[in-house]
């Protein structure tokens, strides 16, 4: 058993976005050299997350509005007395989580045939780290 560890960083220009970020993480699984395992992505920052999903630009938008109903921007959060503007921000990354671990067969990740995995950014616009960790044989 091995493992093999990267960072990617992110920078996004909107305050909320989906980042496609399959590519890259099929080139760390490359130089990993690991051909059967798990690669784990987790996003390290608590007002971000990891889905895995369709790379359809209207899922991608019903995506964030259903978000936006269910953790909408709002001023009286009581995190807002810190002052800070972010609270739906830390609750919408609740409601897709953190990570993501998805399988490697053959040296290549298992997803599904319409799956890719994205990064989900609720409070951009700085620089934020996703550790990526393979590990297998």
């Amino acid at each position: 058993m091995k493992s093999h560890t990267e960072y990617l960083w992110m920078n996004t220009p909107r305050r909320k976005e989906l980042v496609h970020i399959t590519p890259l993480l099929d080139e760390i699984l490359e130089r990993s050299g690991i051909s059967d395992g798990f690669m784990l992505v987790s996003a390290m920052h608590i007002t971000s997350g990891i889905i895995v999903n369709d790379n359809e630009s209207g899922l991608h938008k019903d995506i964030m509005e259903w978000l936006e109903r269910l953790a909408p921007e709002d001023p009286s959060y009581q995190h807002h007395l810190t002052g800070e503007d972010n609270g739906d921000a830390h609750l919408k990354r609740i409601l897709v989580h953190h990570q993501a671990v998805i399988p490697v067969t053959d040296g290549k990740l298992d997803l599904g045939p319409w799956e890719r995995v994205f990064y989900a950014e609720f409070d951009g616009q700085r620089r934020k780290r996703v550790v990526v960790k393979v590990i297998g044989i």
